[in-house]
C-alpha cells in the first residue's frame, strides 16, 4: 500500500489554479490584493504577492497531500522560528478565520491553501559559480536547522514523498521504468545499485528524526557581503519536511552545490566540514554520504524526466532539468572510494591505509640500487627552457636514462611539469599516481604477492585483499586468469632484448575501477590513498617528496619582515616561469598579468645565457673599468631625447627616483618638492616622502615632511575635475600652488610625476598638463622629474617612453624594473650639468647598478626588445586586449572604466556609475577567483579597486584573449 501511494505521488501534476483564480481566494480568504507572480514549483503552485502590507507568498497544495503534512510544515516553521541560532524562515499567515490551512474548490477540484511572509534574499541558483566561503555557509546552515529540528516531532512528518532518501532504491524502480531513454536510463540504473549497495549495511546506523531534507541552492535566500559574495541566511519551503535520516539533510544539500561545481565534486568539501562543525557525524553517516549523494542526483534527473511526462509545459522544471542532468554527471564522474577518502580528510578524520600483502618484488632481474630515477618535476634538471612541454619528453628522458643505467622510472607522487597545460580554466592533471619505467626487452615480471589474476582493458591485474596491481605494457607469460603464487612469473617486457621497452606500474585499493595515471593536486591526497605508491612492489624508492608551500610559507612569515607582504591569503609558491607564464610547485600555469618587472618574460634563455657567461668571467662594482658599463651607459643615453646623455645606473626604481630628488636639491639649491597625490615613487626616505598613495602607505597623506607639497590628482575619471577637457582645472591647481610656495618665499626644487598615472592603473594624464607645469617649474628654477620606472620602457607601446604621450621633454628621468628584467637595475638619465651638481656632495655609486653582471643583463634586454619587437607587440596586443575590455564595460555595471594603452592597463571597478563608489571588496574577490582559473592578477589605486594589468611584454594575442575571457567568466558567474 505504502508503496502504491508512493507511486501516485510521483504522478501528480500541479494544482491548477490560474493566478486571476490565486488573487480571488487571497482577497477572499486574506484580504489581501497586489501585483501577483508566479513561482516556480514541481508539484506544488506558488505566487508571490505584492500589498501594501508586504510580500507574501500563497502556496497551494493539492488535496492528496493529508492536512496533517501541511499542518506538520506549519509546526516545522513556527518551532524553527523560535530557536535563536536557527536559520530565518518564513511566518505562517493565518486566514480571516484563524485557519492556517484554506480548502477551497477550484472550477470543482478542491486545492489546499497556505500563505506565508515572504523572505526577500537571492537564491544562490542564480549564480554558476559559488565560492568557497559560500559554500561553506550553506553547509553550516543546514547543519544548523538540523540541529534545530533535532527535538521536533509532528504526526505529520510520517509521510511518502518520492524524495525520502530511506526509499530511494524502490522511487528509482519506479521512475526509471517508465524512463524512455535507454542510455541514462541505465546510466542512473547503475549508479543508484553502487549507491544502494554501499548504503544498505549502513543503514541501520544512520540516525532518524526530523528534517527539512530541501536545503538547496533554490531553497535558501541569501545576502550579498561587502564584496559580492552570497552569504545564506535564510529557508523557504518546508514542502518536504519529514522524519528521515539526518545524513540526508546534508546530502541533498551536497547534491544540488554539483552543478555550482565546474565538474569538480570536491567543491561540496567546505559544505560537509562546516555541517560536521555544527551537527557533528558518525562513522556511518560518512561513509554513506556519497553514495547518497549520487542516490539524489539519480532521483533528480529521473524525477524530472517523469514530471516533463506528465507536464511538458512545466517552465521550473525545464528550467532544473540541464543542472539536474550536471549533477548527476559530476556525481558518478569519480569513484565512490574517493570521495568516501575526501569527505573522511575534509573533516579531519583519515581512513586506515590498507595493510599491503607484499612478500617479493615485481622485477627480480633488476638490481634495485641501480635505477636510474628521472625527475619530471618543476625543479628537475632534465628539462631547461622550454623543453617540458614536448610531447614525447617523458619518453625521451627515460630511454637516455635507462641506456646510461640499464633501467630508469619516473617517480610517484610527482607533480610534473610535463604535464602541465597553458591557458587553462582548470588545473591540469599533473600528480603521477603510478611509475613508468624503461627496462631491456624480454626482462621478466614476477608476482609480488599471492592473489587473483585477471585482464581487463589492456591491463593485468593482480588483486589480494584489497589491493589491485594494474600493469600496462607487459606482454603475459600465458598465465590462465585465476590463482597465482608469489614470485611466480606473470610476463615480460615485450622488446628485443638488446632494445628497451616501456611498462606502467600502478596500485589501486579499488576493485571496480582502472584508476587514472594523473590526478588533479587538490584532490591529491585522497588519490594518493585510493592509488598508493608501488615502492613496495618495485623494491626501490620511487617517491617524490610532497611539496611543502604551506610549511615555506610559514618559515618565511617567521623571519621575513611582516611589512614585506606576499600576494593572496593562501599563495600557491611559484618557482619557475616562461614568456608570460608562471609555474607552482604543483604542476599549475599561470598567466602573469601583473608582472612589469619581468619586462621580455620568464626564463628568457638568450638572457640566461648571457647572466650565466658574464657571472663566470667577472662581477664587480663600477669603480672598476670595464666595456660593460660604458656600452651599456651609452645605450641608454642613446633611448632619452637630445640632450639628455648623462646616466647613473642604481639599484632599484625607489633608489632611482631617490637619486632624481638629490639631483633636483644639489642643482637647484633648494629642497621643496612638488609631487602629486595618488602616486607612488619608492621605499627610500627621499622616494617615499613624495609618495602620496594610501593604498601603499595609509599614513601618506598625514606623515609628508614639509619639504614635500602635492598637489591634486590630475586623474581625469574620478578626480574633482572629470574628463579631457579637465586640463585647465588641474593647472589651475598647481598654479595655485606655487603661489602660495611664493608667497612664503620657499625656492623650488623640483616636480616628480609619472606621465601616465601608474599607480592609479594606467590614467592618462589630461592633454598639455605637463607642458604647462613643467613651464611653471622651470620658471621658478626648479627641474622636471618623469619617474618611468612602471609606464617606460616601451610599456605603452604607441611610446617608448611615458612623457612622449604629453609631448615634452623631462630634466631627468628615472627607470628601473622592466631594465634588468628582474635583475635589481635602475637607470637616472639627465643632462651633465644636473649630474654634475652632485659633485659638491661627493662622489656616487651603486654596488650592483652596473656592475658587469647588472650591465650585460640590461644590454640583453635592449637587443631581445628590438629583436622581438616588444613595443610594437605591447601597442598591437595591448590594443586587442583594450578593446575586448571595453567590450566587458558595455556588459557588465560594475566596470565603470578601462584605462591606459599598451600593455600598461586598468580596469576600475565601481559598484555605481554615478557615485563612483569603488568596489574594493569585490576587486579583491575578483583577483582571487582569476588566481583559480589561473590568471595572476592584483589590485592597485588608492581604493584597490582597479585591476593593474603589466604583463610582460611578450603576452601574445591567444594569452591576452585568455584573460578576457576568464575575467568575463568572473563578472558572469560570480566570484
Amino acid at each position: 500500500m505504502e508503496e502504491d501511494a508512493l507511486k501516485r505521488r510521483t504522478e501528480l501534476a500541479r494544482p491548477d489554479v490560474s493566478a486571476d483564480e490565486a488573487r480571488t481566494i487571497l482577497l477572499e480568504h486574506y484580504g489581501l490584493s497586489g501585483d501577483i507572480a508566479e513561482l516556480g514549483s514541481q508539484q506544488d503552485r506558488n505566487y508571490r504577492i505584492d500589498t501594501a502590507n508586504g510580500r507574501f507568498v500563497l502556496k497551494i497544495a493539492r488535496a492528496e497531500y493529508a492536512r496533517v503534512e501541511l499542518e506538520a510544515q506549519n509546526a516545522a516553521l513556527r518551532h524553527v522560528g523560535a530557536k535563536a541560532d536557527a536559520p530565518v524562515v518564513p511566518q505562517v499567515v493565518p486566514a480571516h478565520d484563524g485557519d492556517e490551512i484554506v480548502s477551497a474548490a477550484v472550477r470543482g477540484v478542491t486545492y489546499q491553501f497556505r500563505l506565508l511572509t515572504y523572505l526577500e534574499g537571492t537564491p544562490l541558483t542564480r549564480r554558476k559559480h559559488l565560492s568557497a566561503e559560500t559554500v561553506s555557509a550553506l553547509g553550516d546552515l543546514a547543519g544548523r536547522l538540523a540541529a534545530a529540528l533535532a527535538d521536533f516531532d509532528h504526526p505529520g512528518l510520517d509521510r511518502q514523498l518520492q524524495w525520502d532518501l530511506r526509499r530511494a532504491g524502490p522511487v528509482a524502480l519506479e521512475l526509471l521504468s517508465a524512463m524512455t531513454d535507454v542510455d541514462l536510463r541505465k546510466r542512473i540504473a547503475e549508479a543508484m545499485v553502487g549507491a544502494m549497495r554501499r548504503v544498505q549495511p549502513l543503514m541501520p546506523e544512520l540516525r532518524l528524526q526530523a528534517i527539512h531534507q530541501d536545503v538547496t541552492d533554490d531553497n535558501v535566500v541569501s545576502r550579498a557581503d561587502k564584496s559580492g559574495r552570497l552569504v545564506p541566511e535564510g529557508v523557504i519551503d518546508f514542502g518536504d519536511v519529514l522524519k528521515g535520516w539526518l545524513l540526508a539533510e546534508l546530502a541533498v544539500t551536497c547534491a544540488s552545490l554539483l552543478h555550482h561545481a565546474d565538474g569538480d565534486p570536491f567543491r561540496i568539501l567546505p559544505a560537509v566540514k562546516a555541517f560536521h562543525a555544527v551537527c557533528p557525524l558518525t562513522e556511518a553517516e560518512i561513509k554513506a554520504l556519497w553514495p547518497l549523494i549520487v542516490a539524489r542526483a539519480g532521483i533528480l534527473v529521473a524525477s524530472s524526466a517523469r514530471q516533463l511526462e506528465i507536464e511538458p509545459d512545466n517552465a521550473y522544471v525545464q528550467g532544473n532539468a540541464a543542472h539536474e542532468r550536471e549533477i548527476f554527471d559530476v556525481a558518478v564522474s569519480v569513484p565512490f572510494e574517493l570521495m568516501d577518502h575526501a569527505i573522511h580528510q575534509a573533516i579531519g578524520k583519515e581512513l586506515a591505509p590498507v595493510a599491503p600483502p607484499i612478500v617479493g618484488r615485481l622485477l627480480p632481474d633488476i638490481d634495485p640500487g641501480s635505477v636510474a630515477i628521472v625527475d619530471l618535476s618543476l625543479l628537475g634538471p632534465h628539462l631547461p627552457a622550454d623543453r617540458w612541454h614536448y610531447e614525447d619528453t617523458e619518453a625521451l628522458l627515460l630511454q637516455s636514462a635507462a641506456r646510461a643505467a640499464g633501467a630508469a622510472a619516473t617517480r610517484y607522487g610527482e607533480f610534473r611539469l610535463t604535464e602541465t597545460r597553458l591557458l587553462q580554466a582548470n588545473g591540469p592533471q599533473t600528480l603521477a599516481l603510478h611509475v613508468d619505467l624503461c627496462l631491456h626487452g624480454q626482462m621478466s615480471v614476477h608476482a609480488p604477492f599471492a592473489g587473483q589474476l585477471h585482464e581487463r582493458g589492456g591491463r593485468l591485474i593482480l588483486s589480494a585483499q584489497g589491493l589491485h596491481l594494474h600493469l600496462l605494457g607487459i606482454e603475459p607469460a600465458g598465465v590462465e586468469s585465476g590463482s597465482v603464487e608469489a614470485g611466480e612469473r606473470i610476463g615480460t617486457i615485450p622488446a628485443d632484448p638488446m632494445a628497451l621497452g616501456f611498462m606502467r606500474v600502478q596500485l589501486s585499493n579499488a576493485a571496480e575501477i582502472d584508476p587514472p595515471p594523473f590526478a588533479r593536486p587538490h584532490q591529491a591526497e585522497a588519490w594518493r590513498r585510493l592509488c598508493p605508491s608501488p615502492a613496495d612492489v618495485l623494491g626501490f624508492d620511487c617517491d617524490a617528496p610532497p611539496p611543502q608551500a604551506a610549511a615555506l610559507l610559514e618559515r618565511r612569515q617567521r623571519h621575513f619582515a611582516r611589512p614585506q607582504k606576499n600576494y593572496y591569503r593562501n599563495p600557491p609558491e611559484i618557482e619557475r616561469g616562461w614568456k608570460e607564464h608562471l609555474f607552482d610547485v604543483e604542476g599549475r600555469a599561470y598567466l602573469d598579468m601583473v608582472n612589469n618587472v619581468t619586462i621580455v618574460g620568464h626564463g628568457h634563455p638568450r638572457l640566461s645565457a648571457a647572466v650565466g657567461r658574464q657571472w663566470s668571467l667577472l662581477n664587480t662594482n663600477s669603480r672598476f673599468h670595464y666595456a660593460a658599463v660604458a656600452e651599456f651607459s651609452e645605450r641608454i643615453a642613446a633611448l632619452a631625447p637630445e640632450g639628455l646623455d648623462t646616466v647613473f645606473l642604481v639599484n632599484s626604481g625607489s633608489e632611482a627616483n631617490d637619486l632624481a630628488i638629490r639631483l633636483a636639491w644639489a642643482h637647484s639649491g633648494a629642497r621643496t618638492m612638488l609631487s602629486l597625490l595618488e602616486a607612488y615613487h619608492g621605499w627610500t626616505v627621499a622616494s617615499d616622502a613624495v609618495s602620496t598613495s594610501i593604498a601603499d602607505n595609509p599614513q601618506a597623506l598625514t606623515t609628508r615632511p614639509d619639504w614635500v607639497h602635492p598637489v591634486v590628482s590630475p586623474n581625469t575619471y574620478r578626480g574633482p575635475y572629470r574628463g579631457q577637457g579637465s586640463t585647465g582645472d588641474y593647472v589651475g591647481a598647481v598654479t595655485t600652488k606655487l603661489k602660495e610656495l611664493d608667497e612664503k618665499g620657499e625656492s623650488l626644487a623640483g616636480f616628480i610625476c609619472e606621465a601616465v598615472y601608474g599607480n592609479a592603473g594606467g590614467i592618462p594624464l589630461p592633454p598639455g598638463y605637463l607642458e604647462a607645469v613643467y613651464q611653471m617649474v622651470r620658471a621658478r628654477g626648479g627641474i622636471c622629474i618623469a619617474d618611468e620606472v612602471q609606464v617606460g620602457y616601451g610599456r605603452l607601446g604607441h611610446h617608448f617612453w611615458g612623457f612622449e604621450e604629453q609631448g615634452v621633454v623631462p630634466d631627468v628621468i628615472t627607470v628601473a624594473k622592466g631594465m634588468g628584467n628582474g635583475h635589481p637595475l635602475g637607470a637616472v638619465i639627465t643632462r651633465r650639468e644636473i649630474a654634475d651638481a652632485l659633485e659638491k656632495e661627493g662622489y656616487f655609486f651603486s654596488s650592483s647598478g652596473g656592475s658587469p653582471v647588472s650591465s650585460v643583463v640590461g644590454l640583453t634586454v635592449l637587443d631581445i626588445l628590438h629583436d622581438e619587437a616588444l613595443q610594437e607587440n605591447a601597442r598591437t596586443v595591448g590594443d586587442h586586449l583594450r578593446d575586448r575590455l571595453q567590450a566587458l564595460a558595455q556588459r557588465f555595471p560594475i566596470v565603470g572604466a578601462v584605462h591606459g594603452m599598451g600593455l600598461y592597463l586598468g580596469v576600475e571597478f565601481v559598484r555605481d556609475r554615478e557615485t563612483l563608489e569603488p568596489a574594493t571588496e569585490e576587486t579583491a574577490a575578483i583577483c582571487d577567483r582569476l588566481l583559480d582559473l589561473g590568471v595572476i592578477m592584483q589590485p592597485t589605486g588608492d581604493h584597490l579597486n582597479v585591476l593593474k594589468i603589466k604583463p610582460p611584454l611578450c603576452l601574445s594575442r591567444e594569452s591576452a584573449d585568455f584573460f578576457a575571457d576568464m575575467l568575463a567568466r568572473v563578472l558572469e558567474e560570480g566570484w
